[in-house]
């Protein structure tokens, strides 16, 4: 990856202080990020103190490239990366004092065109977090039936116009870009829903890039087998941005008999006038949690 796209991935971290203080970072401790990003908060764990060792994780190739650079000076004595789906990471014989993850797409790759993630610049249907998988957004829209592209959309983004936008698909298909298919999808909408909050095209989007990086699937996984990867007294705290990946924390946590809730209500962002942190900060799940 070379070093300007590597400089471009900045990603803003959100609940920064709140995670931090909730993993009350031991010195000497060993601590996991599973999902890197930016490495906002992976230096924010570094920081408290020499000792403290982290394993960072990240899908992204990119992503990773860009902390290395980031985060050069503790590496390696106190940083070590493996690149890939946290739900395929094994720590075999590793125990953590914290573990972390703030899930779904980053603001980088929302904001670098050619990733395909957002319909604001004109980019390949692409939405691969790994780009070295194969499937894309584009094979599923151009390729799927209408019928699996109405479930997908009804329930990975919660769409209330499913039906109608598939059928749109269908019928328009083939797709080559992100602008062609968000404006196929606002043309199908009722007008009063095409003006709305927010653009017709985005709870769309977000249903094929969970599909593309099969989002929820990994997060069962992950959520299953992350307890085990605890020392006693350890914390466990994820960061989530929309219904289905709550419910999935919630489950799984409130589940686990390996678990305590230390946190009786969901943690918010701090009131902010900054559009990034506005966009981001969509919090629906408890943080923090110790076995």
């Amino acid at each position: 990856m070379d070093a300007q796209k590597s400089a471009t991935f900045k990603h803003l971290s959100v609940l920064s202080r709140e995670l931090i203080a909730g993993l009350d970072i031991l010195p000497a401790g060993k601590y996991l990020d599973a999902t890197v990003g930016g490495g906002g908060h992976s230096e924010l764990i570094l920081q408290q103190g020499q000792n403290v060792e982290l394993i960072a994780i990240d899908r992204d190739q990119t992503a990773i490239a860009a902390v290395q650079a980031k985060l050069a000076h503790y590496y390696p004595q106190q940083l070590e990366f493996w690149q890939g789906n946290f739900a395929d990471y094994q720590p075999k014989n590793i125990l953590f004092n914290g573990i972390i993850a703030d899930l779904g797409v980053s603001s980088p790759q929302l904001d670098i065109a050619e990733r395909g993630f957002s319909f604001r610049h004109s980019a390949p249907l692409d939405m691969r977090m790994d780009r070295s998988q194969r499937t894309t957004a584009a094979e599923i829209v151009n390729h799927w039936k209408e019928v699996s592209l109405a479930d997908l959309i009804y329930e990975y983004g919660e769409e209330r116009f499913s039906r109608r936008i598939a059928k749109q698909i269908v019928q328009k298909r083939p797709f080559q870009t992100t602008t062609e298919l968000a404006e196929a999808i606002a043309a199908t909408v009722p007008g009063k829903y095409r003006h709305g909050r927010i653009h017709p095209a985005t709870r769309t989007f977000q249903a094929l890039r969970i599909e593309v990086n099969q989002e929820l699937k990994s997060l069962e996984k992950f959520i299953a087998q992350a307890p085990n990867w605890l020392k006693p007294g350890g914390k466990i705290g994820i960061i989530s941005f929309h219904s289905l990946e709550d419910r999935i924390v919630k489950h799984c946590f409130r589940g686990s008999e390996l678990l305590e809730v230390i946190t009786k209500n969901r943690l918010q962002p701090p009131e902010t006038n900054s559009k990034p942190i506005r966009d981001r900060a969509r919090l629906n799940s408890d943080l923090l949690k110790e076995n």
